[in-house]
């Protein structure tokens, strides 16, 4: 496999780009992905076995099992996140090794309907949260710490959008390689 095609299948919608000003209508349109993720993932795994649930996605990547648990952790620390922003000022955030927890036993071999539950409850939370939140609250930041950066929130709503359009497409991509669909 080239550096290329592994390329495509790590980052399958491209890597995040984030426009230069936020607009409203924007914000607007990945909340919206937010709202809709849920349905739209469960809708996508709702009917696979457990040998396509332990397919991983890319040569030495995640299994399908892997990535759905994943969107759940991280998402939950998502939502974290934008309460920190809001409560504290420019608050550091904790970061997590997310391979780590990826090798976690029960990322391995949970049913995946705990995350998917647990997505559905963080996403209702936090879309209901972002939708509150106003011009002033959206250009709160926190720090990351790996990178010293600071993550305006406006920007965070637009990570998690892609976040979740780029694991989607890894496992709607794994589906339709492997005749699944």
């Amino acid at each position: 496999m080239t550096d290329e095609e592994l390329q495509k299948l790590k980052y399958p919608i491209g890597q995040f780009d984030c426009p230069n000003n936020i607009s409203k209508e924007q914000n607007e349109s990945w909340i919206s992905i937010l709202e809709h993720f849920p349905n739209r993932l469960e809708n996508l795994v709702k009917d696979l076995t457990e040998d396509q649930l332990n397919t991983t996605y890319r040569p030495n990547g995640w299994t399908i099992r892997q990535v759905v648990h994943h969107l759940s952790d991280s998402h939950h620390h998502s939502y974290a996140r934008f309460k920190w922003a809001l409560t504290e000022d420019k608050p550091v955030i904790k970061a997590y090794f997310e391979d780590r927890w990826a090798e976690l036993f029960d990322t391995k071999t949970a049913p995946i309907e705990m995350s998917l539950m647990h997505l559905r409850a963080v996403h209702y939370k936090l879309v209901y949260f972002l939708k509150g939140l106003s011009d002033s609250d959206l250009n709160k930041c926190f720090i990351h710490p790996e990178t010293q950066s600071e993550v305006v929130l406006k920007k965070n709503i637009g990570i998690y959008a892609w976040h979740s359009n780029h694991h989607y497409a890894h496992i709607e991509n794994t589906l339709k390689r492997n005749g699944w669909v």
